[in-house]
């Protein structure tokens, strides 16, 4: 059975990476838990922030693993003496992640709240240019019979 993708175009080369960041992107993108926000603080600057209620800054836990943002949170439950008539408020683990474009760097994080900002920093795109020379084919058929290597009999 054949796939039809995004990225199938033949004008479009190597760019599988970033079909590969889509379906992460589908699976994770389902469980709304924790809910967040992502804002733009500056021209180059971005801020992620998750509502963390309850979470305390031992309980949570940040890390970039390739491009890939990764927050965890993880409560301890110390108060076994605590007798709940009802318990509405859970004590669930979660961990939300956030595919990042090349170059973006993590600056800082922070707990405030019970809102945990993680702050970003996108570096300005350069432009790039660059002019390719056209071989004459005699060059081309030159170098490659120098390539060839002949085995000794």
């Amino acid at each position: 059975m054949s796939r039809l993708t995004l990225f199938n175009s033949p004008l479009l080369l190597g760019f599988d990476q970033f079909e590969q960041a889509l379906e992460r992107v589908t699976k994770t993108a389902a469980d709304g838990y924790p809910p967040y926000n992502i804002e733009q603080i500056g021209e180059d600057r971005l801020r992620i922030t998750l509502a963390v209620a309850g979470f305390a800054e031992r309980e949570l836990s940040i890390h970039l693993e390739d491009n890939q943002l990764v927050v965890r949170g993880k409560q301890v439950d110390d108060d076994k003496e605590r007798v709940y008539l009802h318990r509405g408020i859970a004590a669930r683990q979660f961990q939300r992640s956030f595919i990042l474009a090349d170059g973006i760097e993590v600056e800082q994080a922070s707990l405030e709240s019970g809102l945990l900002h993680v702050e970003l920093r996108r570096p300005p795109v350069e432009t790039r240019v660059r002019e390719i020379k056209i071989e004459p084919s005699a060059k081309r058929a030159a170098r490659k019979a120098e390539t060839i290597e002949v085995k000794p009999e």
